[in-house]
């Protein structure tokens, strides 16, 4: 997701921004602006499944737990004066030298304060050539310096997002309900950190040409050899004429899949690459990225097809309803369930960046087999959700479990940023 920092922009945010400014907020609840959603997309998976999980008994401690506070303009300006003025009293400089001196050290005060503290030769923060000549700033510019504010992305949106601790967390606008990642402000992409998920993209986008093979939805039946679409997230398929199972990925037996599943989703590097040609290094070179981009852009596709099997439960559920075949609470865990696996396969899928620009050593061993863990069991996921009538509410409360406990002991261990 690219973002283009000039759409940020709001009347509000054209002026320049005063201490002690009294500008008048017009009062946006967002509900007449609301776009209609697309009704094949899941609007917020992390929503709503929570407390189904930890009724089963998962791990309570959950890595993605993250606090933030959305502030309007008005509220983001009320932030900003006070921590000018308490900065301007603790300097005993105008509040005019002391926004300066903020931005400069991107509104951390402790920083300010040991500066000015220490004073070397007798000189302070404040007296610095740096603040002779007084720029200019807007209102977006001290919020953008603030370490621990970021203003939303949503287009023309100016809700501005406060933390404590700024992290690589997801957090949600409260107004347009855009979910990005607090540090880089583009798409959630736990585990892989901010700089890897650039460098990947960037990477995708160069290399889109080369890859644009994979985008094929057809494969033959490894044992019958007829023609079979992928019309389903579930990479565990079933031929529709010789009732092969088999996986969508690597083709391989899918009665044995489950005791080969590591070797389906590790890349296995040739050991000897280093003393080949330069010709050699370069194919190994687009080998291995081929393989980590296929598994990347594969979850991405099983994304977009689950979000119609998302839709399709949430029709049946209201058929059931209004035929008196239950209440929508007695089928809810249905829907509950296509969330929860969509937050699985989200994550899952950025685990295949980290992978590809992991070094290889134990603690990489280690990320593969959890990754290895969590596709399995994403899988057991994706088939029971679209054979719900086929399974007991307990056995698909119990995969839900399962999935979501892989998911966030991987990321306990590997989102450390």
């Amino acid at each position: 997701m690219s973002v283009d920092m000039n759409s940020q922009a709001s009347d509000s945010n054209e002026e320049d921004y005063g201490v002690n400014s009294e500008e008048d907020e017009e009062d946006d609840d967002g509900d007449d602006d609301e776009e209609d959603e697309d009704p094949g997309d899941i609007a917020d998976y992390y929503e709503g499944v929570a407390s189904d999980v930890e009724q089963q008994g998962a791990d309570s401690f959950d890595p993605e737990e993250y606090q933030f506070t959305c502030l309007t303009y008005k509220e983001s300006q009320r932030v900003l004066s006070e921590e000018v003025n308490n900065v301007a009293a603790l300097l005993k400089v105008l509040p005019a030298v002391a926004k300066l001196v903020l931005v400069h050290f991107h509104w951390q005060v402790s920083l300010i304060l040991d500066r000015h503290l220490t004073r070397y030769d007798g000189v302070g923060v404040c007296s610095s050539p740096l603040f002779v000549c007084a720029p200019r700033y807007l209102f977006r510019d001290y919020v953008e310096s603030h370490f621990q504010l970021q203003l939303c992305p949503g287009a023309d949106c100016p809700i501005v997002i406060q933390v404590e601790e700024p992290r690589a967390r997801r957090v949600q606008c409260s107004r347009c309900m855009e979910v990005f990642c607090f540090k880089c402000r583009q798409m959630y992409h736990a585990p892989t950190d901010c700089p890897t998920i650039r460098k990947w993209l960037t990477k995708c986008a160069d290399d889109s040409e080369t890859a644009n093979y994979i985008s094929a939805h057809t494969k033959d039946c490894p044992k019958c050899n007829i023609c079979i679409e992928k019309n389903g997230g579930c990479n565990h398929m079933q031929c529709s004429k010789c009732k092969h199972d088999f996986c969508w990925m690597c083709l391989g037996d899918w009665k044995t899949h489950g005791s080969e599943y590591y070797e389906c989703s590790r890349y296995k590097e040739n050991p000897d690459i280093v003393n080949q040609s330069q010709q050699a290094q370069a194919r190994e070179a687009l080998k291995k990225y081929l393989f980590y981009f296929e598994r990347w852009e594969n979850h991405n596709k099983s994304l977009q097809l689950e979000a119609q099997t998302y839709q399709r439960i949430q029709e049946k559920i209201q058929e059931r309803v209004m035929n008196n075949l239950g209440t929508w609470i007695d089928w809810q865990y249905l829907q509950n369930a296509a969330k929860l696996l969509a937050k699985c396969r989200y994550t899952l899928q950025y685990t295949y960046p980290y992978a590809y620009y992991m070094e290889s050593g134990p603690r990489k061993k280690l990320f593969e087999y959890q990754q290895a863990q969590l596709e399995a069991e994403i899988e057991n996921l994706s088939w029971k959700v679209e054979r719900a009538d086929s399974y007991e509410r307990g056995d698909l409360e119990n995969q839900m479990h399962i999935a979501e406990q892989r998911r966030r002991t991987l990321l306990k261990d590997f989102h450390d940023t």
